[in-house]
Parts: structure tokens; C-alpha cells; sequence
């Protein structure tokens, strides 16, 4: 009876990795059919003013006759012309980049491209504006993403965040390296702060008498260890390395707003929008719907997506990342 039951559980496992693989292979497949087609890295430029433009004829359309019509289309040709006059007879423009952030910021590296294709072409009176969204994640990641919004700013570029939903740890680490931080009332941000969490699955072999050796060459070449046993001394160090990074995080965020009472924010916490513009988070309470219908009628809205070639390792990558972040949700308090 036990043997049964053995081999029953041992199915169940099999099982349940043939079924993951297969959710993994179909996600990859359906990744692969929607980039079929599309060319190798390659730079997508979307006028934006055209979109709102359409929208705006349609609804017209609908409402009015064959001759108000036609008066309507007159009014926006000397509406246009108005507004391109002045400046050498061209708008300056405003580049719309998208920030969807994942534990290990891989959208960084479209975003490089976008922000170097953007230096290479700016001129004096463009601007961009950065639509964020991120959990934050890893510092490696979020720090090279930050350090690429940087560039902006050395540039002499004008750089607006805006913050529909949320923009925690790392995504508030690029948030702050904005000249204007716009966040729309609910959304999330914060919190200044760094975790770390490691599992050990050291009592787990002690019980089934299974040794696991660990050699290193450097004191602290190994702080904790998942199978070893792990040391007071090491825990110690651990924390030590988490203030550290802790201490460079505030440090970065008092460069960009000096203003900002750090003692006060830096707690680990996160507030919603409204809060958030109260302690100087943000400058403003807004959504990014706003701020491109106000800048439509005075500036050229470009959105711009760098769309690279992933390697199959990415791919896969990300679709872990993906199954783990819902499979996680599950248990998160929603509204």
C-alpha cells in the first residue's frame, strides 16, 4: 500500500513538470507568432498627434453635417498653421517612451536604445516623457535603468515621469531622476527601502542525513547559504550589505530632490498618489492621458519602442518570471 501511494505522489510530480512545460512552451510559442514577422531591432516611431487627430474626425463625423464638416477641416488647417508658425515653422516634440519594469529590469535594455536614439536626434526645445510602471526588482537592473534616464538629464533634455499605477523600490529609484514626477492619484508609490530574502534547506538535509560542503576563498565570499548552515557572523554581514545599498538608494534620490525630508520617507513604506505629492514624492497628482492631451496642441507627440531580437534564453526568462509574478499574485489583497 505504501509502494502505491509512493508511486501515486511520484505521477503527481511528473505530472505537474509535464504541465508547466507545456504552459512554458505554449507562452513561447504565442510570443513567437506575435513577433513573427517583425524585423530585427528595429526602431518603432508613432506619430501620436495622428491618433488623437482620427479620433477626434470621427467623433465630428458623427455629429455634424457635409458642410460643417467641411467648415470644421478649414478651422483645424489655420489651427494648424497657426501653431506651426513661430520656431522655424516646427513644433517641438515630445517623446513618449513605455517602462513596464519585472523583477530583473529587462526592459532597460530597449530603453538604452530609445534614450540614445533620442540624444542622437533631440533638439534644443524636446522633451520626453517616460510612462512607468514597476514593482521594482533587482539593483543591478534598476540601477542601469536609472543611470539611462541620467543621460536624459546630462543632456539637457527635459524628462516628465508619469505614474499611473505604480512605481515601488526600483521603479521609484528611476521615478526621482525626473524633472517632474506626475502620479495619478491611487497610484502607488515607494517605497525607499531594500530587501533581502534567501531560503535554507539546511535542517531539511540534517533530518534525511545529507551533508552539503561549501568552500570559498575570501572571508566574505558567502554571507548565507540556501543548503549550509548559516552563521550569526554571516547574517550580520548580509545585513550590513542591505544598509549599504540602502544608504547609496537615499543617497540617489537626495541628488535628484534635495528637498525631499529622506528621515521621513525613507522607512520601507509606500503611499498612494495624493499622499505621495504631500511629502514631495511627486510634483504633481495626473494621469499620462493628461499630460499628452495637454501637450497635443503645442508640441509633436512621438512615441517611440525599440523592439529587440530575444534570445531564446530571455524568452524563457521572462515567461518564468511571468507564471512566478501571477502564481504570486494569487495571494495579494486587491481593491
Amino acid at each position: 500500500m505504501e509502494f502505491i501511494q509512493d508511486y501515486a505522489l511520484f505521477l503527481a510530480r511528473v505530472l505537474t513538470l509535464l504541465v508547466a512545460f507545456a504552459i512554458i512552451l505554449g507562452m513561447l510559442g504565442g510570443m513567437a507568432g506575435r513577433r513573427r514577422g517583425r524585423q530585427r531591432e528595429q526602431l518603432e516611431v508613432e506619430p501620436l498627434n495622428r491618433r488623437y487627430e482620427a479620433m477626434s474626425r470621427r467623433i465630428e463625423q458623427g455629429i455634424q453635417t457635409a458642410r460643417p464638416r467641411l467648415l470644421q477641416r478649414l478651422r483645424e488647417r489655420r489651427r494648424e498653421k497657426r501653431r506651426r508658425q513661430g520656431g522655424e515653422g516646427r513644433l517641438p516634440r515630445l517623446f513618449v517612451l513605455d517602462f513596464d519594469g519585472d523583477i530583473r529590469a529587462t526592459a532597460v535594455d530597449a530603453l538604452r536604445e530609445e534614450v540614445s536614439a533620442i540624444i542622437a536626434t533631440a533638439r534644443r526645445d524636446d522633451e520626453v516623457l517616460l510612462r512607468l510602471e514597476s514593482p521594482g526588482g533587482m539593483v543591478p537592473g534598476y540601477g542601469l535603468a536609472a543611470s539611462q534616464l541620467a543621460r536624459l538629464r546630462e543632456a539637457n533634455i527635459r524628462l516628465t515621469i508619469a505614474v499611473d499605477r505604480v512605481a515601488a523600490s526600483g521603479g521609484y529609484l528611476m521615478a526621482c531622476v525626473g524633472d517632474r514626477i506626475v502620479a495619478a492619484p491611487f497610484a502607488v508609490i515607494g517605497s525607499i527601502g531594500v530587501v533581502g530574502q534567501l531560503p535554507n534547506f539546511h535542517g531539511l538535509l540534517k533530518r534525511h542525513d545529507i551533508e552539503f560542503e561549501l568552500h570559498t576563498a575570501g572571508e566574505h565570499k558567502r554571507d548565507l547559504t540556501v543548503f549550509g548552515e548559516n552563521t550569526d557572523e554571516g547574517r550580520a554581514k548580509f545585513r550590513e550589505s542591505l544598509q549599504e545599498v540602502h544608504d547609496l538608494f537615499k543617497h540617489h534620490i537626495s541628488r535628484y530632490r534635495p528637498r525631499l525630508a529622506l528621515d521621513s520617507v525613507a522607512t520601507g513604506e509606500h503611499w498612494l498618489g495624493e499622499r505621495a505629492l504631500e511629502l514631495g514624492l511627486v510634483d504633481d497628482l495626473g494621469t499620462s492621458d493628461d499630460l499628452l492631451l495637454e501637450r497635443r496642441e503645442r508640441m509633436e507627440l512621438i512615441g517611440l519602442t525599440w523592439h529587440p531580437t530575444p534570445s531564446f534564453r530571455r524568452r524563457l526568462s521572462v515567461v518564468v518570471e511571468s507564471l512566478a509574478a501571477r502564481f504570486s499574485g494569487l495571494s495579494r489583497a486587491r481593491m
